[in-house]
């Protein structure tokens, strides 16, 4: 059977409350994992009271131990073996309660016939007066098996936003160390104003806003001719939450042909809409660090544009990508919380899990269709490299034709995080939403059956990650 898990960010005492009727463990497997969100919201003060930067502060002053990045309790992980009877989880809380231990986390678990195993992960440590005394409470109560579980051990993850400044300059290139197949290779130039720009996106850290850059006129000449090859399928091929942004960036932003737009002031219209906001990067970065960065709603954003003598091909994502394809949809809720239901997944995943995670974004976020919302049959483009790309955007929004169009596939995480993909053609497969709302829904459902290492949520007022149990980061690698 698989396991049901109940995790909340409440004491002992609320959870008695809400098995105010003796409840037999039988009852509690049906709490599965889908719960996550609403146990959540149910006790959104109680979670905001402890993470409110004035609360944390108090507790790195107090006797409570705290991690030293996100200001949270130290937490610790039980095992216990209960018999399944009326009323026993219930008796077993009431020790929590008494003992003043914050519970953070419970999934249970059959073990055998009439028995099962519980997880629990709580706030405090061994050593703690409170915690030995729960312990021997339990004991002597009859807990047949009663085990503190080492710390999981799980691959580095960024805890706090200042942390995305270890991982921006953690580039798989140097953003500036071009294929010999690059339009740009033999153009110094060219490649000294890569190293420019590199340099900028290096300098920028997490409390300091975007540096403003000064377009030189070749650069702005490519961003008119992309716009304006793109301006009229724009209006015949992109949702209209991409239509409806880009007219509010066009006011707001200095969207238009005749000049590149400022990534601060991108992004600072962005975060006053959904709370996203852009971050510099040099160059590409590996799967899990980018969709990290998504966790704390953040998009790494390269400022280079493509060579010049080919304003209509790029073989990297550069800033007529970032700025034309991915960044008016950020100014879309649904959207983004999409997206970051994508990076909060990532963080702590198995290399197996960021490849499915990666194979997901790529079907959406770059390359996602969705459903008209007037007229269901015609297709429209979310997905950032068809909204930046003149020749495909048309390929997919054509629909499928016999032999030479594209397979049109219902949208589905599971079928999509399997899914192999070319980069350097137009895509044979597209996944094709209902609507945003839609898309966001079954990938947060996705997400929440993945084997993950613990729940995370973002809080945006400390600007820390919340996880429900205590992992071991390895080190973090340069």
């Amino acid at each position: 059977m698989k396991a049901s898990r109940i995790v909340n960010r409440v004491t002992a005492v609320s959870a008695i409350r809400r098995l105010a009727k003796p409840t037999s463990i039988a009852g509690i497997r049906t709490w599965n994992v889908q719960n996550f969100s609403t146990q959540l919201q149910e006790h959104e003060h109680e979670w905001q009271e402890f993470s409110n930067s004035e609360t944390v502060e108090k507790n790195l002053n107090s006797n409570i131990l705290v991690s030293n990045v996100s200001g949270e309790p130290i937490r610790t992980s039980l095992l216990m073996e209960l018999t399944d009877r009326v009323g026993v989880l219930h008796d077993v809380l009431r020790f929590f309660w008494k003992y003043d231990v914050n519970i953070s986390r419970i999934e249970s678990r059959p073990s055998n016939l009439q028995k099962f195993d519980f997880f629990v992960d709580f706030e405090g440590q061994i050593g703690d007066e409170n915690v030995d005394k729960l312990l021997k409470s339990l004991k002597e109560f009859g807990v047949q098996k009663l085990l503190v579980l080492d710390e999981k051990e799980v691959d580095w993850f960024p805890r706090h936003i200042s942390e995305l400044d270890l991982i921006a300059n953690r580039t798989l290139d140097a953003g500036i160390d071009l294929e010999a197949d690059h339009p740009g290779f033999q153009d110094d130039v060219y490649r000294k104003r890569r190293e420019e720009l590199a340099r900028f996106s290096k300098e920028h850290s997490w409390n300091k806003p975007i540096a403003h850059i000064e377009y030189t006129k070749d650069e702005v000449h490519c961003w008119s001719m992309v716009w304006d090859k793109m301006e009229q399928l724009w209006q015949k091929y992109a949702c209209h939450e991409y239509l409806d942004a880009l007219e509010l960036m066009k006011k707001h932003c200095n969207y238009n042909r005749d000049s590149i737009p400022q990534q601060a002031d991108i992004s600072k219209f962005l975060e006053s809409r959904t709370k996203f906001k852009l971050r510099p990067v040099s160059g590409l970065l590996s799967s899990r660090d980018f969709l990290n960065g998504l966790a704390f709603r953040t998009f790494f954003c390269t400022q280079y544009i493509r060579h010049s003598s080919r304003p209509l091909y790029t073989p990297e994502p550069d800033i007529c990508h970032e700025l034309l394809g991915h960044a008016p949809m950020f100014a879309n809720q649904d959207f983004c919380d999409f997206s970051q239901e994508i990076g909060l997944a990532s963080l702590g995943a198995s290399d197996a899990d960021i490849e499915k995670l990666a194979r997901c974004y790529w079907f959406s976020v770059e390359f996602g269709l969705c459903k008209d919302r007037n007229t269901p049959s015609e297709l429209k483009a979310y997905g950032a490299g068809l909204l930046s790309s003149f020749g495909e955007l048309e390929y997919a929004c054509s629909g499928p034709v016999v032999e030479v169009g594209p397979t049109i596939l219902e949208w589905d995480p599971e079928v999509a995080s399997k899914q192999d993909f070319p980069i350097t053609t137009y895509q044979p497969v597209y996944f094709l939403a209902e609507s945003l709302q839609d898309a966001k829904m079954k990938m947060r459902r996705f997400c929440e059956d993945l084997p993950r290492p613990f729940f995370a949520r973002y809080n945006s007022q400390t600007q820390t990650i919340f996880i429900d149990r205590p992992v071991q980061r390895k080190d973090f690698e340069d």
